[in-house]
């Protein structure tokens, strides 16, 4: 063995089959009824009342439980240096690549995370927003490469959460239409010092682009990384293009009305090759390679649930 090898049996995460991680949430009670979790539920996503109970609730008092951790140690360090204590948001990140239902995982924490009493004011702002306006990747000859980490503002997204970071009463973030599939210029988000601000995205664990530049993972107090295996994402990927033909694509309105009149074997081969050509290549390239820079790992199966959980040692 070199100097510099790890042995197998250690790990910076602990690993907890489901059924364990899911005995925590013993004597909890579950904040959500049925209808809610489908409103929150992402299209193709299989996210049922008891995926909630045993993988979510759990997860959202451990991030309730580490945000009031960081809230009293940030409160005990300004006693010790005799200033005002300049409590701000607790940040969260998460990853993971399209279609695997980072989105879903999203929208579910901030409803769970704002039912528990130290964490009531729960804001959730996509990455989606920072995307360059079309006209821009356009310009720049990357329309084809929307989604890869060169077509956001990252300077922008920085930028955002900087000032929520620091405690600025408010902070604007842009409004990306998925509909219209462009920024709305006469949109916005607006974020109001919450307890808990989630950055949803693919390529928020992004490493900087240079040492002397700052990552908006830099930045987040916790991070997920929702993961599954590449073959079961693209099935996933593509049982949610034929249900958007069916649905959101029909809008006339739609970016993606084009897509409507393919018959189901050309809506396939279209979604397979948009998987091929974009989706799966920034996943190897720039969004799996940063799973190892989380805090959790959410490990899903075929089916759509959560099967195991990694959780980084303290």
């Amino acid at each position: 063995m070199s100097p510099t090898a790890v042995p197998a049996s250690l790990s910076l995460y602990r690993e907890i089959p489901r059924a364990e991680w899911a005995r925590m949430a013993a004597g909890m009670d579950q904040p959500l009824t049925e209808t809610e979790v489908v409103q929150l539920r992402g299209l193709g996503d299989r996210l049922d009342i008891a995926e909630v109970r045993d993988v979510h609730l759990p997860l959202s008092r451990t991030l309730s439980i580490w945000a009031s951790g960081v809230r009293r140690i940030g409160a005990e360090v300004s006693t010790f240096l005799q200033e005002e204590d300049p409590t701000t948001p607790f940040v969260i990140g998460v990853a993971g690549s399209v279609a695997v239902g980072k989105s879903t995982v999203a929208r579910l924490l901030r409803e769970l995370i704002s039912r528990w009493p130290d964490t009531p004011r729960v804001e959730l702002v996509t990455t989606d927003g920072f995307l360059y306006p079309n006209a821009e990747l356009e310009r720049r000859g990357i329309m084809s490469r929307k989604g890869f980490p060169e077509s956001y503002d990252r300077r922008a997204l920085v930028d955002f959460v900087t000032r929520v970071k620091s405690g600025a009463d408010e902070v604007r973030a842009p409004f990306y239409s998925h509909m219209k599939y462009d920024i709305m210029p006469d949109a916005q988000v607006v974020v109001r010092r919450p307890d808990v601000l989630i950055i949803e995205g693919l390529n928020v664990l992004q490493p900087p682009p240079t040492p002397n530049d700052v990552a908006v993972s830099d930045l987040f107090d916790f991070s997920i990384y929702v993961d599954a295996d590449a073959a079961h994402i693209e099935e996933w990927f593509v049982n949610r293009f034929l249900a958007l033909r069916e649905g959101a694509f029909s809008n006339p309105s739609s970016y993606f009305n084009v897509f409507q009149h393919l018959s189901d074997e050309e809506a396939i081969s279209t979604a397979r090759g948009i998987w091929n050509d974009i989706n799966l290549p920034n996943l190897v390239e720039n969004v799996a390679p940063t799973k190892h820079r989380a805090t959790l790992v959410l490990n899903k199966g075929a089916d759509h649930n959560v099967e195991s959980v990694l959780l980084r040692k303290l």
